[in-house]
């Protein structure tokens, strides 16, 4: 195990190496962890056990510093490198939440629920390490990097909301964040491209083919947890948006990636 200790630390089981992307401190710790977790469940090195204390706040870089969402400055929309600059900057620290998240979700609700949900989100936390760096390599050629700009912490905020209940962690992050990813990154990705920065715009298309997975990785999980339990999927899922999500859904739609998550209609359409 030394090879792979140089990464994991000390951990041997899923849930300690999933701790151990929350309580890394640094991006390219929080990396390295996140691709370990990722590689070595799929290879069968770590154990099934859940042996480390799960924090209540993972640890973060010092940069960017994080300012509540009304105090951001507004983006334009992307044309100078500026402000293609602030767009990829914004992107760059929704895939670093992501993989907080992912790690998170295993760590906190893992060993309650079959492996296949181990195996869905360990996948998902490498994917949004390889998402955050590829987001981060464009912005070092734009001659900027993660952290020169602010950013704001609503998405850690919906985790440390929704720490209590699965179903309410898969209906508000997955289920309605990510989901909203589906709807708005095919819009920034045609800006880009119109700006001829093809390379930042093929970036995002491949960011938008995988989050449908993750989508339909919170899809997936909801539906069997409202099977164990007798609920009806809709009503359960607007029952606990209502209460614990605190942002409105709203048009546009991208219902062909909706739907190829495989997401009800009736999840946001008819409010």
């Amino acid at each position: 195990m030394s090879g792979r200790q140089t990464i994991t630390g000390a951990a041997t089981d899923v849930g300690t190496a999933a701790v151990a992307v929350l309580t890394a401190g640094t991006w390219k710790r929080k990396v390295a962890h996140a691709r370990a977790l990722a590689d070595y469940w799929r290879s069968g090195a770590l154990r099934w056990a859940f042996e480390a204390d799960v924090p209540d706040e993972p640890d973060r870089p010092v940069r960017p510093a994080l300012l509540p969402p009304a105090r951001m400055p507004k983006r334009r929309r992307a044309g100078s490198r500026k402000t293609r600059i602030a767009l990829l900057h914004a992107v760059a620290h929704i895939e670093f939440n992501a993989i907080d998240l992912a790690a998170d979700i295993i760590a906190r609700f893992g060993n309650d629920m079959p492996q296949a949900f181990v195996d869905d989100w360990a996948r998902i936390t490498g994917e949004e390490a390889e998402h955050f760096l590829l987001v981060r390599d464009r912005l070092q050629v734009l001659g900027a990097d993660y952290g020169d700009l602010p950013a704001h912490d609503g998405l850690w905020q919906a985790a440390r909301e929704t720490a209590d209940d699965l179903m309410a962690r898969l209906v508000v992050v997955p289920l309605t964040l990510e989901a909203r990813g589906l709807d708005v990154t095919p819009a920034m990705r045609d800006r880009l491209q119109a700006t001829g920065d093809t390379e930042s715009a093929a970036v995002l298309t491949r960011i938008l083919e995988d989050e449908v997975g993750h989508v339909a990785a919170g899809r997936r999980w909801f539906m069997h947890l409202c099977d164990e339990r007798g609920l009806d999927p809709i009503a359960t899922y607007r029952r606990i948006l209502s209460t614990r999500f605190h942002g409105r859904l709203k048009p546009p739609f991208n219902t062909a990636a909706r739907t190829a998550a495989g997401v009800p209609e009736g999840f946001y359409l008819g409010w």
